[in-house]
């Protein structure tokens, strides 16, 4: 039983024929087991937006969180908590590593196929890294919502403020 287990492993059957096995690639195992920006950030307080996206098909949801600088738009930090597979974990990861420092304008920018090239995504699991891009878009999204509203509710004080004077 042990051989056989070893042999399914190694790639070979027990008539000495190779079959290739089928292996996440060293870049999916290391955010997998050391997954970068792991938690959460209250999505409550004004510089932070959240992304929450889903793929019915497979089960897999993700949770995308950017803490953005007010002055300078500049995404300062984020973090995520994502319920699926080693790919999804992965493409999570290295999403909240490549939206740090940059401008809203430029993670928008990012695309489903390069986290899948980084990662060496197989075909089957392309719709991970379409869940991270499309979290990043949510997060953004979220983050100009709450800003619109808040300077909706300042100039409606303001103005206020002046009629009361």
């Amino acid at each position: 039983m042990l051989r056989v287990g070893t042999k399914r492993v190694l790639g070979t059957t027990s008539l000495g024929v190779r079959v290739p096995a089928r292996l996440y690639h060293e870049r999916v195992v290391d955010h997998y087991d050391n997954p970068r920006n792991v938690g959460s950030f209250d999505k409550n307080d004004p510089s932070v937006g959240t992304g929450l996206v889903g793929a019915p098909a497979c089960g897999d949801v993700m949770k995308l969180q950017i803490k953005v600088d007010d002055k300078t738009g500049k995404i300062v930090d984020a973090r995520f908590k994502t319920f699926g597979c080693g790919s999804a974990i992965a493409s999570s990861s290295v999403a909240t590593e490549w939206v740090k420092g940059k401008q809203m304008e430029e993670v928008l920018s990012i695309k489903n196929t390069e986290i899948a090239k980084h990662l060496s995504l197989p075909p089957v699991k392309l719709h991970c890294s379409m869940l991270a891009e499309d979290a990043i878009k949510a997060a953004v999204k979220d983050y100009e919502a709450k800003r619109a509203k808040a300077t909706a509710s300042g100039e409606a004080a303001t103005e206020e403020k002046l009629a009361t004077a």
